[in-house]
């Protein structure tokens, strides 16, 4: 493994939030964009800490408790998602989150990135994925501002993203050494980083012939057959990537990463982690490709399309 180099990657651009309006704001991109700092003075600063989200509680006053992803879903097995209280889960990464991370941790460590010159090429360092636990309980995809839109005027996604569009969110809270598998979103996405350090691999849609796309189900997405995990047991897998380019991100607490939609993405937790992920149509986008996208789901749920090949339902690959 150690021979074979994978993908080169460049730095993803990025921008100080007080920055962006000099620089003539957001405006239309089909690149991804870093905005660091991106949170600062938003509400979801002080707000969404570990001890702070452990003390939600339902309208009964009972704790709220909801699915867990056990392991990774996007390639290979998906299992049963258990249901179990989120305060404990959150008080024990709050516990954790005391421990700073390393600066030699990581696809790409943080000693070696500031290093590096903002259009230079570099690789990856894969086999920092092989100390990853296969099945640890992750709080994955939860729509946590249906279930709370207390906790929607916490972030202030406007000032980033102008302009009419449907969003939905969903939170990812989970430990160091998780990770979410490679694949590409419908939608564009803001990612927005509450807690933690997440590292952030990217492949814009130019790379999709070597992206591999896999059968299996999932809302909004197509996933890769590539698990960037497991590159120790089939470096077949990293070999074809070889001639692939990419981007590289390190979202720290505060920032917001924009994802454009189809740019091919894996996210690798460094830390304890809470983050905002904020999904985007337009009105042009509903009828393209949202439409399209309901009417798989239904089929899906009627047990017509991919049924028993999908990340919401247990599967054995």
């Amino acid at each position: 493994m150690t021979q074979i180099l994978g993908p080169s990657f460049k730095l993803v651009e990025q921008i100080d939030v007080s920055e962006l309006a000099q620089a003539g704001g957001f405006g239309s991109r089909t690149r991804p964009l870093l905005v660091k700092g991106a949170l600062r003075g938003w509400p979801a600063q002080e707000n969404w800490s570990f001890e702070k989200m452990a003390q939600l509680r339902n309208k009964d006053g009972s704790e709220p408790v909801r699915k867990f992803q056990n392991g990774l879903v996007e390639q290979g097995e998906t299992q049963e998602r258990p249901a179990l209280p989120i305060a404990p889960y959150l008080r024990e990464l709050a516990e954790l989150a005391k421990e700073p991370v390393s600066e030699q941790a990581g696809l790409l460590p943080n000693q070696r990135r500031r290093l590096l010159q903002p259009d230079e090429e570099f690789h990856l360092n894969w086999a920092h994925m092989q100390s990853f636990a296969p099945h640890r309980n992750y709080l994955a995809q939860w729509s946590i501002l249906e279930d709370f839109p207390q906790l929607r005027s916490d972030f202030d996604i406007r000032s980033l993203w102008p302009g009419w569009r449907w969003t939905w969110e969903s939170v990812f809270m989970g430990p160091a050494n998780t990770h979410t598998g490679l694949h590409r979103d419908v939608p564009n996405n803001w990612f927005c980083q509450a807690r933690g350090v997440k590292e952030f691999v990217m492949f814009p849609p130019s790379e999709e012939a070597f992206m591999s796309p896999s059968n299996k189900y999932d809302w909004g997405a197509t996933l890769s057959t590539i698990n960037i995990a497991r590159f120790n047991e089939f470096p077949e897998q990293l070999r074809a990537l070889e001639q692939a380019k990419g981007l590289y991100a390190r979202v720290e607490q505060g920032d917001a990463l924009f994802i454009p939609k189809r740019t091919w993405h894996a996210v690798v937790s460094l830390a304890p982690s809470i983050s905002l992920a904020v999904f985007g149509l337009t009105a042009k986008e509903i009828l393209l490709s949202g439409v399209p996208t309901a009417t798989k789901d239904l089929l899906h749920n009627m047990h017509l399309y991919r049924w028993g090949h999908c990340i919401c339902h247990k599967h054995i690959a």
